[in-house]
């Protein structure tokens, strides 16, 4: 093996370390839009926390700062958890499992009491079930072998045998 083909194949991505880096950077973006006007309506209502912030991002999706953070958040802990494959799976896994959770809450809370700080309404409650279901079925199909979802070849040097 060349210096270059060693090099390469030391950094070379497992399948779950892609996805918890695209998570993570759909994250993130979706952090920072939460803070651009336009992008998110209402943008002048946009408050700390609470059910009374009635901005809206992408005119659908209930927001404050607070909630934007947590994405903000949510996004650089998947870039940085990507580094491995156990920390990426980590990272999807109980990431899924924290949204369908919030999913729950999201359901059984009052979306008019102070319960519903994050703020969150019917739009994010859904996309909360969608987001946990997805994270966890990357974390669990990207790892069902041992070699993190990356194909393992024979060296070239090994011999065959039948």
């Amino acid at each position: 093996m060349t210096g270059n083909a060693a090099a390469h194949s030391a950094t070379e991505r497992t399948h779950v370390q892609k996805a918890a880096l695209a998570v993570g950077a759909v994250f993130l973006l979706v952090g920072i839009l939460g803070f651009i006007p336009g992008i998110t309506t209402n943008y002048d209502q946009l408050s700390f926390a609470s059910h009374h912030s009635e901005a809206m991002l992408l005119g659908v999706f209930q927001v404050s700062i607070l909630h934007n953070i947590v994405h903000l958040l949510f996004g650089v802990a998947g870039i940085a958890m990507a580094r491995t494959r156990s920390a990426a799976r980590s990272y999807l896994l109980w990431g899924g499992v924290i949204y369908l959770l919030l999913w729950i809450y999201g359901l059984v809370i009052d979306h008019d009491s102070n319960a519903n700080f994050v703020p969150v309404n019917n739009a994010d409650n859904w996309l909360h079930l969608v987001l946990g279901l997805a994270m966890v079925a990357l974390a669990v199909l990207l790892t069902r072998d041992r070699e993190g979802g990356t194909r393992r070849t024979a060296h070239p040097n090994r011999r065959r045998t039948l």
